[in-house]
């Protein structure tokens, strides 16, 4: 993480310089009500403003004025043009209030220079700047930054990074203190679903929180460069064609188990009525999507799986969602495994039922096993918590490098943390705790993550 911001190619903060103390308080508790209006159909905007057109919400920033033009047209489409002239600007349509929907944006971008074209957008509580990014010009905006991790979604990879701002512009004032978190696409693409939850799932993993959203826009950005953009973006996989729109309901992440039978319905609405025909694309091996949506089968392969469901109408028009379908071995070898394990015994690492991203090797007088960092996991199936759960857990890890986290998740990998453990990185074997919250109880399957290469020979639950 930098201290502060020392490279002049990234843009850092036209959108705060624009709110500035006066309307920074007004974004805080409403993003539209600080705005100038309402614009409609085909409004050009070339002074810096923010407002709703058509239901969305907008807004257009430049440095200096007279080197960009937007235009909002029919539903949330923009168009952009800009120079150098403008030194630095940023628009984009979205939403006042962010959320965790997929986002599907299609139309055209050109760049000459320095430009970024991301989903874009503020938390508070805590203060967080983010940008999901597909596609960048001649200077990628993770340069200078350490990566944290990757997450795949979407038919591609996104670099993780963090980087600390001290005092720059903010949507809550003028010199603000704020985290910015980055997710760089490296197969960059003009169109398409962005998986909004796999990539905030994917900062959570690093322990980077997100608060309570603010705005969200598909934002273009320029930096003493020149381009255009004509962009139409949507919330919940929605796409239009054929005159009708289509919006598919995306489920989340899916988890199975090798040999146990599926069904899934998913549902999509037709803004005319018409009857829709379901197809998928990265479905796990054994299963398959009926045309009415009901994905139905035995999983014969353990991994993760991006899937990609598409509705169509009889019209043409069609709608699309991706989310990540995770399918686990049917079964350990020892630590009482195949869904018979007691929480409150050791569950010896090596014993995992599923895993990515880790090794075996002989240590501490056993076997353990060595996740890698963010992207790896372990995860064990049928742990037996009962009522009223388990009130902490401990690790018998050995962790050559302080600050990283174990963390226990609950039926998925990218679940939130049900208990978080800090060992101390003195590169020694240690017994790791620290309690849970909520309680895990009941019967589940057990995830263990960590934000970095760690050693675990065994865990083990404790009841209050």
């Amino acid at each position: 993480m930098d201290s502060q911001e020392t490279d002049p190619h990234r843009f850092r903060r036209r959108l705060g310089r624009l709110l500035g103390a006066a309307a920074a308080t007004l974004l805080a508790v409403g993003a539209v009500a600080m705005s100038g209006g309402v614009a409609h159909a085909a409004t050009t905007i070339t002074s810096n403003s923010t407002g709703t057109s058509n239901g969305y919400f907008y807004s257009f920033w430049e440095q200096d004025a007279g080197g960009a033009t937007m235009t909002l047209g029919s539903g949330s489409n923009y168009q952009l043009s800009w120079t150098s002239a403008s030194n630095d600007v940023v628009a984009g349509t979205g939403w006042a209030t962010g959320s965790t929907a997929p986002v599907t944006y299609s139309g055209t971008w050109n760049c000459n220079g320095n430009c970024y074209l991301s989903l874009y957008g503020w938390t508070t509580n805590p203060l967080v700047e983010f940008y999901i990014t597909d596609a960048y010009g001649d200077y990628n905006p993770s340069s200078g930054d350490s990566l944290l991790g990757t997450v795949n979604s979407d038919g591609g990879t996104y670099d993780l990074y963090e980087h600390q701002q001290v005092n720059q512009p903010c949507i809550t004032g003028s010199s603000c203190t704020f985290e910015q978190y980055w997710a760089v696409r490296t197969s960059q693409r003009i169109g398409g679903t962005i998986t909004v939850a796999n990539i905030f799932n994917a900062w959570a993993a690093l322990g980077l929180n997100l608060g309570t959203p603010n705005y969200e826009i598909l934002a273009t950005e320029g930096y003493q460069s020149s381009g255009s953009s004509n962009i139409t973006v949507s919330q919940g996989g929605t796409t239009t064609g054929g005159g009708n729109t289509v919006t598919v309901t995306n489920p989340g992440t899916q988890t199975a188990t090798v040999g146990t039978a599926v069904s899934k319905q998913l549902s999509a609405t037709d803004s005319g009525g018409a009857s829709l025909a379901y197809s998928a694309t990265g479905l796990p091996a054994g299963l398959s999507i009926s045309s009415s949506g009901d994905i139905t089968g035995t999983p014969t392969t353990a991994g993760t799986s991006s899937v990609t469901v598409t509705a169509k109408d009889s019209t043409g028009a069609t709608g699309t969602t991706t989310f990540t379908y995770t399918v686990n071995s049917s079964g350990g070898t020892t630590g009482g495994g195949g869904g018979n394990r007691n929480a409150y015994q050791q569950i010896a690492a090596d014993s995992y039922d599923a895993a990515s991203g880790v090794t075996t090797e002989a240590g501490d007088g056993g076997t353990v096993v060595s996740l890698s960092g963010p992207s790896s996991y372990i995860a064990f199936n049928g742990v037996q918590f009962g009522s009223p759960g388990a009130a902490s857990v401990s690790f018998r890890d050995d962790n050559p490098t302080a600050g990283l986290n174990l963390q226990v998740r609950l039926g998925s990998p990218s679940a939130s943390p049900a208990c978080t453990v800090y060992p101390n990185g003195n590169g020694t074997w240690t017994l790791s705790s620290n309690s849970c919250y909520p309680m895990p109880s009941g019967t589940q399957t057990v995830y263990i993550t960590s934000t970095g290469a760690v050693q675990i020979n065994y865990l083990v639950f404790t009841q209050q």
